[in-house]
């Protein structure tokens, strides 16, 4: 087994704990480091330490930010009254990367997941209900990953929010631009297919 100096080994363990990054990746990214020039790996610890030290959450929709309020939550052209519901902070970037919606967002931290000891306790639920009691909301719309935990946050927030008379819609799932029929999982094809809209 090779065995790397202490202070790269550290470091290839460190890229280890990574999500989505296993031990080659880790070698690579622990060898590209110690390519970088003294100037270049400072330059990327104190942009570590800085994300660490300046960013937060926003005190109205929790997505990362440095200020009290993140730019979209500020931004007085945004309606109020559509709220669109995500996960985490990478899925409002990906819906904003669509220009298509023009409301504001309330990211909940997680989804539920039972198993891993996440439920409507440890997302911010709450938070979400006690902003709605602030606003005249028109449409909410739930925008999770459609996998099995996904869903069932959905389901359990359309529960939630409809009790309390709100308009609840979520986003399609299907067949993605480009892709073809017979590569397409039967459960991928039955949400596209339930997701049909009028032409």
């Amino acid at each position: 087994m090779v065995q790397y100096a202490k202070p790269l080994a550290r470091l290839v363990g460190e890229f280890e704990k990574l999500p989505g990054i296993g031990p080659k990746s880790a070698q690579r990214l622990a060898f590209y480091v110690m390519r970088l020039s003294d100037e270049e790996a400072k330059t990327l610890g104190d942009a570590i330490a800085e994300v660490k030290a300046k960013i937060g959450y926003c005190k109205t929709c929790y997505n990362f930010t440095d200020q009290e309020e993140c730019e979209i939550c500020r931004d007085s052209r945004r309606s109020d009254t559509h709220i669109c519901v995500v996960a985490d902070p990478r899925d409002l970037i990906a819906i904003e990367k669509t220009g298509e919606f023009r409301g504001k967002y309330h990211v909940l931290g997680g989804v539920l997941a039972p198993m891993e000891g996440i439920g409507p306790d440890q997302l911010k639920l709450r938070e979400l209900l006690a902003r709605l009691q602030t606003i005249e909301a028109e449409e909410i719309v739930l925008a999770m990953n459609p996998s099995v935990e996904g869903d069932a946050t959905a389901m359990y927030l359309a529960k939630l929010l409809k009790t309390l008379g709100l308009r609840v819609t979520q986003i399609a799932h299907g067949i993605p631009v480009g892709g073809d029929l017979d590569y397409a999982d039967q459960a991928t094809l039955i949400q596209a297919y339930d997701g049909r809209r009028e032409m």
